[in-house]
Order: structure tokens, then sequence, then C-alpha cells
């Protein structure tokens, strides 16, 4: 049986949930289980059935950055670029028809056609990871594309996630919340940048952050991008108690883990950050998770 969406953009989405389904969203959440622990930590936080739909959010996220991040020397960049346009049209086909036969793609248009997610985020985000393929280095302006489309729009898809039981305030509530969504978003994506800076440039071949010297990488270099972070955090912090209840709590949990992150980035020499890649301890975040339980506004 199917009824048209109160939510999505796209059409009709089937309220009873299949066999097929449930096994996309198995699929979607055995990717996160592999390949992101502090996400899956976070994600426990979260109110069903918004867990199971960020879930799906997020793998179809992983599975471009495999695509784009695959270091196998057999695997040149033309075949990666060819599987990510076939994946990119999966998306849109599924966004249109709410089937497809690759089972993250279905797992991640059932939400995104009961949420409103559309292909204005879907397209800057595969316009990102595209750009990996082919930009070893950034300018100021390829830089800001680059982190809206593959950070701050993943931001977004998660906001439309949050609210998509608002009903009529919805449009109002992501208007108001969108840019601390979109801060968020890049802060995730500058640390990582700056905690992986080894890896992509040494073995990925990366500059990511504009006029950055990775070979002359200094102190100063290291506290003038964690300034940028930490604007970029402290304005996402501020629209965190207005996230429904079902999600305030994973936020703030993800945004704790991130904040402690670059605390942990900015006692570390330069040197060493170039050489090894800075972590928080599971212990650390366990003791974070805890905290944001314990307060009384989360």
């Amino acid at each position: 049986m199917r009824t048209r969406s109160p939510h999505g953009p796209h059409g009709p989405s089937r309220e009873a949930t299949t066999l097929y389904d449930s096994l996309s969203e198995d699929s979607a959440a055995g990717v996160i289980r592999a390949f992101s622990s502090s996400f899956g930590l976070s994600s426990r936080l979260l109110g069903e059935p918004v867990r199971t739909q960020v879930r799906n959010v997020y793998a179809l996220v992983r599975v471009a950055d495999e695509i784009v991040d695959n270091t196998d020397p057999g695997l040149g960049v033309g075949p990666r670029r060819t599987m990510l346009a076939w994946l990119h049209d999966d998306v849109r086909h599924a966004l249109e028809h709410g089937y497809s036969a690759n089972l993250v793609v279905h797992a991640f248009a059932r939400t995104a056609r009961g949420c409103g997610i559309g292909e204005d985020l879907v397209d800057p985000f595969f316009a990102s990871m595209g750009t990996d393929l082919e930009t070893t280095e950034h300018t100021p302006a390829s830089f800001e594309r680059y982190v809206y489309g593959s950070a701050e729009v993943i931001g977004l898809m998660c906001l439309r996630v949050f609210l998509a039981g608002d009903g009529a305030a919805r449009e109002r509530e992501y208007d108001r919340l969108a840019p601390g969504a979109r801060r968020l978003g890049a802060a995730f994506q500058k640390l990582n940048f700056l905690r992986d800076l080894a890896e992509d440039h040494d073995q990925l071949g990366r500059a990511y952050f504009p006029g950055l010297d990775v070979e002359r990488f200094c102190d100063g270099d290291r506290d003038r991008i964690l300034d940028d972070i930490d604007a970029d955090l402290v304005a996402a912090a501020a629209v965190i108690p207005a996230l429904p209840s079902s999600s305030r709590r994973a936020v703030a949990a993800a945004h704790a883990t991130f904040a402690e992150l670059g605390a942990r980035l900015r006692e570390t020499p330069a040197p060493d950050i170039r050489r090894t890649r800075v972590r928080v301890p599971d212990p650390v975040k366990l003791r974070l998770l805890a905290g944001v339980l314990l307060r009384s506004d989360a």
C-alpha cells in the first residue's frame, strides 16, 4: 500500500516497511558500524525513527567517501569517477521512484523522500566528492564550495531528518536552524582535515586548507585553523537547544566530542599533528556522553 508522504516533495512513500526496506536499513547500519565508531556512539542518543534515518544518510556519505578515497593502485581516477557518477545517477533515480538495487541508496532514498531531502542538497555533495578526484590544492573559493558540499549539506540533511515530524512549522524552523547546522558540519569537516593532515597529504596527495604549506606546518598554522573552527563550534552550539528532543542530546554529544578533539589538537605540537592522527580516547567519549545526559538543558 502506498500513500503520499506528508513530508517529502518527491511523491509517494510506503508506510509499511517491507523485507527489502528492512534489509536496506540493516545494510546502512552495517556501513556505519564498520566505518564510524564515533558516529555510532553519538547516534545511540537519537530517538527512533531519527536514529535509523540519520544512519541511512551517513551510510551513503561513507560509500561515496570510499569511492573517492580508494588507494588501490589498480583502481585509477577514471574508474572511480565512473563509479561516483553511477552512484549519483542511482540516487537521483531513487529520489524520483523510491527504489534502488543498491541497498544503501534504497535506504537513503526512503529517508530522503520522507524527510524532504532533495537534489538541492544531494547534487552539491556529489560535486564535492568529484572534486576529490580532480583537485589536490584549494583556493579560498574552491575550499568554501568543497566544505559546503562535503559537510554543510550533510548537516542540512540531518536537520531535515530532525524536523521531519514538525508539520507546518518545519520550514520556519529549518530556515532558523540551518545556519547553525551548516556551521556544525563545517567545523567537523575542518577538524577532520586538520587531524588527517598527514594522511591526506602523504597518501592521497591533497592539501585542503588554502595557502597552507603542509611541509612547513607550524603551531601558528594550527592555531589559525583552530580559531576558525572554534568560531564555527560557537555558532553551532547556539542552535542546539532549539533542536527537537529526539535529536538534541546526540547533536550535543557530537559537538562536545569534536570540541574535545579541537582542544587536544591545540595542545599537540604541529610536528606531531603532521606525523600522527590525534583522536579522542573512547573513555573520554563516554565521559562526554555522560556529561550531556546529566545536563538539564540537553
